[in-house]
């Protein structure tokens, strides 16, 4: 994931004086950041830039970085004519990055990765919860698979798998443990793809499916499942059948989430091994 986030957080704003220059705070990293909060006409926009990079490059920065909100998309053009180029884009502002110096640009690269769940969910006759999807690329296929979805930005992987399966079956369920993850590239948007397989504990059974997404919802008989054409056929789908039968048995474990807090009372979830009990009791904040 890209640090740039982390980075822009942690700016000292230092506001640059004087005129014909653009007001700017410079970051931790030897850089500045340009935040267009006013309108400006596309030519002074330029003139003023010109003359910032200037100075800049007098004083030694490296790494420029413009946020520009969306009303201010007419200075678009003026940047990426003097050398800015894209770095991200969320839907009210784009990002754009100038690297100053005669060496290799080291400003960090934009997220690389799409972060999803898959949610295991079985009730006490040894049924798993599945659905038919009605888009994407198992719709009109006929097979039944597992809730998956995206983990929304800053929403925490726990979170969001009892969310996804909330909002597909209606069905209420408690956090277990990751069972296990799986890496992909040129996904997305062509970026990575972080895929989460959690195990969950239902707290209801009547499923009320989604009706804009799913076809349908049910329990099925585990052995249903796993002998399905496609998941014995799919090498990757048929391995995480077999981690679900043998977590069942109790011959494999996978990762718990521990709620931490860092010096700056920043909280976020560890996911670990919980074979040491000693881990667990020392912990106060154990999410079983």
């Amino acid at each position: 994931m890209s640090a740039s986030t982390v980075s822009l957080a942690k700016e000292e704003k230092v506001q640059v004086k004087g005129s014909g220059l653009l007001n700017s705070v410079e970051d931790q990293h030897g850089g500045v950041i340009i935040n267009m909060e006013e309108p400006m006409d596309s030519l002074d926009f330029a003139s003023l830039l010109e003359a910032s990079l200037s100075q800049w490059k007098e004083q030694g920065k490296k790494g420029v970085w413009i946020k520009l909100p969306i009303e201010h998309s007419n200075l678009v053009a003026s940047a990426v004519k003097v050398g800015f180029r894209y770095h991200h884009a969320e839907p009210h502002y784009l990002m754009l990055v100038y690297w100053i110096p005669d060496t290799p640009d080291t400003l960090p690269a934009n997220a690389s990765h799409r972060v999803g769940i898959g949610a295991f969910v079985m009730n006490t006759n040894r049924e798993v919860l599945v659905v038919q999807e009605s888009n994407g690329r198992f719709s009109g296929t006929g097979i039944w698979k597992l809730p998956t979805g995206a983990v929304n930005e800053g929403e925490d992987i726990c979170t969001a798998a009892i969310r996804e399966v909330k909002e597909e079956t209606g069905i209420d369920t408690e956090f277990v443990e990751v069972l296990a993850f799986r890496q992909s590239h040129k996904a997305f948007f062509q970026k990575s793809d972080l895929l989460f397989l959690c195990m969950l504990q239902p707290h209801s059974l009547n499923i009320q499916r989604q009706a804009s997404e799913i076809d349908a919802a049910q329990w099925m008989p585990i052995q249903d499942y796993a002998a399905q054409p496609f998941v014995q056929e799919n090498e990757l789908f048929d391995f995480l059948t077999k981690i679900w039968l043998s977590k069942l048995d109790g011959k494999y474990t996978g990762f718990s989430s521990l709620l931490t807090s860092t010096s700056s009372l920043k909280k976020s979830y560890l996911y670990f091994n919980n074979n040491d009990p000693s881990l667990l009791l020392s912990s106060k904040h154990y999410q079983p």
